[in-house]
């Protein structure tokens, strides 16, 4: 089976939320139960990147999209599929030069109508709209 970049990011979301649900779980093992759970043989490379750029830059990440909430938000009041989604989104808008910022945003909203609540994506949406502002040159 072929995997195209949509469905990586979509084991991508399934293997950080399950990092995230049980934060001693190891990466590659989690990487072996998505891929298990999905009858996917290999692991694709941009998995892989997506996967561990996201878990070594989690500090950031988060502090960067807390910039973005409401006041009185935190994350910790996000669903825990949402901000991996954001996660994912904006660790790809800002290391992946080949993903256009906008397709990164939109494949996000995409994972958000599989996998989360129909009112969180305007909220991903809000917050991730910041971001294209801020790499003007990417989009052009």
């Amino acid at each position: 089976m072929t995997l195209n970049r949509h469905n990586v990011r979509e084991l991508a979301i399934q293997a950080l939320f399950l990092l995230d649900s049980l934060p001693k779980q190891d990466v590659d093992a989690a990487l072996q139960e998505v891929l298990a759970l999905n009858s996917v043989t290999q692991t694709p490379d941009y998995l892989t990147f997506l996967v561990n750029g996201v878990r070594e830059r989690l500090f950031q990440l988060d502090e960067q999209l807390t910039k973005h909430l409401k006041s009185g938000w935190s994350l910790a009041r996000i669903s825990r599929i949402d901000v991996n989604i954001m996660r994912l989104a904006l660790f790809e808008v800002q290391n992946s030069p080949a993903v256009p910022a906008k397709v990164a945003i939109n494949e996000a909203l995409e994972l958000t109508e599989q996998f989360s609540e129909p009112q969180s994506k305007k909220f991903i949406n809000a917050v991730l709209s910041h971001f294209i502002e801020q790499v003007p040159s990417k989009h052009e």
